[in-house]
């Protein structure tokens, strides 16, 4: 039998392979996998977030709090990109499988989010914003300094100096310039997702993830 956790996981992944399949119009085994794991899981909440690098920090702040998200029934999604939520939100909420639905979004984005979610009838205010997304809310909450230092730690100074040389970098501001370097190699961005959040003080999270945490 799988653990809880795993079960979610699998729910997860049906309903990605879903929401690809009903892309290119198409559903079936990958729809009837999400809704007969829906039926028989305690899953009663999906998380839409934009993409791995969010996943990993709600992860890290759901660990810190002691939370096990999965076994109170959420499952936490990364849906691979903001225009994908119109999809997610017809297949999974009311006109799908009628689960609650929550989540992030970049404040640059959130006309997506609001036009996918009043077409699908489920409720727009259950979506915190992010100004301008999830990095540039934890570098703010942490400061240039903080961020700086943690990069250096996990062993990114050299790539770092060496991007804080480039042409298109002098001028910006160093809050601006972090947040471009977090995204200029493949799994940086997952990876200080987490550490971001590790190494903020409690007071400090930001509001649109602390207020995730809290409505779930």
């Amino acid at each position: 039998m799988l653990h809880v956790s795993d079960a979610v996981r699998e729910f997860r992944e049906a309903a990605l392979a879903w929401a690809a399949a009903d892309a290119v119009g198409g559903s079936g085994e990958p729809g009837d996998t999400a809704r007969e794991l829906a039926a028989r899981l305690p899953v009663r909440t999906v998380v839409l977030l934009e993409g791995l690098s969010d996943l990993a920090a709600v992860a890290a702040l759901a660990a810190r709090r002691g939370r096990d998200l999965a076994a109170e029934g959420v499952c936490v999604l990364p849906m691979g990109g903001a225009m994908n939520v119109g999809r997610f939100a017809r297949l999974l909420g009311p006109p799908g499988l009628g689960l609650r639905l929550t989540g992030l979004c970049d404040e640059g984005e959130h006309g997506y989010y609001a036009r996918g979610l009043e077409r699908a009838g489920a409720e727009p205010d259950a979506f915190f914003v992010c100004a301008a997304d999830l990095e540039d809310e934890l570098i703010r909450a942490l400061g240039v300094p903080r961020v700086t230092e943690l990069v250096r730690a996990e062993g990114d100074r050299r790539a770092l100096e060496t991007f804080l040389r480039q042409p298109a970098q002098q001028g910006r501001a160093a809050d601006r310039q972090l947040r471009r370097f977090l995204g200029t190699k493949k799994g940086r961005k997952i990876h200080y997702g987490r550490v971001l959040v590790e190494a903020l003080d409690e007071d400090r999270v930001p509001a649109p993830l602390e207020a995730l945490l809290g409505a779930l």
